[in-house]
């Protein structure tokens, strides 16, 4: 045994090395068109009204399919971005707390104002939709971003903040 061996101990085998690759999430804003011919008093930077995210989002009126989708608000009521969380079919969209928030949590959301469309016209809530609506108003007490209204869209608007469903 020589003196290096000694001191240094015997030569141990390299393993191969390994890689390790994992998926990283980025959050990704971008512009979409929310409405073409909205009148300049409605552009705004706080809402202070469930009229203004209705004149806002009047085009879902026409839509033959349900939207759901989520506003999020810094905490002086601004808009950060809204999230088309999804789109069912003709009476009804799949809606999940999971989705709702992970979107709202990405964007530092304070408070999030829910919004859907009745294709029928009529914008009274199924017992789904007021169901849904307590499942999310929950969801947001416990990770910090509060509910502010949920509006359904038909030929006019119906606010459950408005109509104390909250």
């Amino acid at each position: 045994m020589t003196v290096i061996q000694r001191l240094i101990g015997e030569e141990e085998k390299m393993e191969a090395t390994k890689i390790i690759r994992l998926r990283s999430i980025k959050s990704v804003f971008e512009r979409q068109v929310i409405r073409e011919d909205a009148p300049g008093y409605i552009i705004t930077t706080r809402f202070t009204s469930p009229q203004q995210v209705f004149e806002m989002f009047l085009e879902l009126q026409c839509e033959a399919r349900e939207h759901f989708i989520a506003l999020h608000l810094d905490g002086k009521n601004r808009i950060v971005c809204f999230d088309r969380v999804s789109v069912g079919s003709l009476n009804q969209s799949i809606v999940h707390p999971r989705e709702v928030f992970k979107n709202a949590l990405l964007s530092t959301a304070a408070s999030i104002i829910l919004i859907h469309n009745h294709p029928t016209g009529d914008p009274t809530p199924s017992s789904e939709d007021i169901q849904i609506t307590q499942r999310l108003v929950e969801g947001g007490k416990l990770l910090g971003v509060q509910v502010l209204d949920h509006i359904i869209i038909g030929a006019q608007y119906l606010s459950f903040a408005e109509r104390g469903l909250l």
